[in-house]
């Protein structure tokens, strides 16, 4: 914990999360830039945000908000998450070639969790939200397509399961928060694709699971 840490080590460490998220986000970019539908995105600003994202969570974990066995559910998060949203907003996709690889990424993130943790309540949690949150967001894609695009409904699944996974009502909040989002950039900016629901999504489950309250685990 920080309050417990010699404040230039939890500088170290909190630099050293900077550090490896940054890295990762870079490979994220290259991964965007030469996937067989390219979708690149800005790769310092990528970078950037994501080494955020990750010093934010290290910061977060070293003063206790939560136990070590959660850390890597928002660290494997944001790691998507950044170049994932970055590609939304770019190019109004959410490429397969990261929203197909955070499903076993988050899901060894959350399996780790829940053996380290609180056990398989946790990971049943995890896994039926994923199901129900997907569930609902396809339902949504067939009824209207342009209000929810295949990309979404690839990613409801994973970001259900790490919403799921803090407690029934971050799912909910979850969902109310991605959809504030799309409102907001829909009052920012014309789309003449419709508005992106991606960077909703994104954001509000990375902000549940760095601030999961304390019914996680329950």
């Amino acid at each position: 914990m920080t309050n417990a840490l010699h404040p230039v080590l939890a500088i170290l460490l909190t630099a050293a999360f900077a550090g490896a998220g940054a890295t990762l986000a870079m490979l994220a970019s290259v991964v965007l830039a030469r996937a067989r539908a390219p979708a690149p995105v800005p790769t310092l600003p990528v970078a950037i945000g994501t080494a955020v994202l990750w010093s934010f969570a290290g910061w977060r974990w070293l003063s206790g908000a939560w136990p070590g066995w959660w850390l890597p559910v928002p660290l494997a998060l944001a790691t998507f998450a950044v170049p994932l949203a970055a590609a939304d907003l770019r190019h109004r996709r959410l490429p397969d070639a990261l929203t197909l690889p955070a499903y076993p990424a988050l899901a060894t993130a959350l399996v780790t969790a829940a053996a380290a943790g609180p056990g398989p309540p946790l990971a049943i949690r995890a896994a039926t939200a994923a199901v129900l949150f997907g569930g609902a967001h396809m339902l949504v894609h067939a009824l209207s397509q342009r209000s929810l695009g295949a990309g979404d409904v690839k990613l409801a699944g994973v970001l259900g399961a790490v919403a799921g996974a803090v407690h029934w009502m971050a799912l909910v909040l979850a969902a109310a928060l991605a959809s504030v989002v799309t409102v907001v950039l829909a009052l920012v900016r014309h789309w003449r694709r419709g508005v992106p629901h991606g960077p909703g999504m994104l954001a509000a489950t990375w902000l549940v699971a760095v601030f999961p309250g304390t019914g996680m685990g329950t």
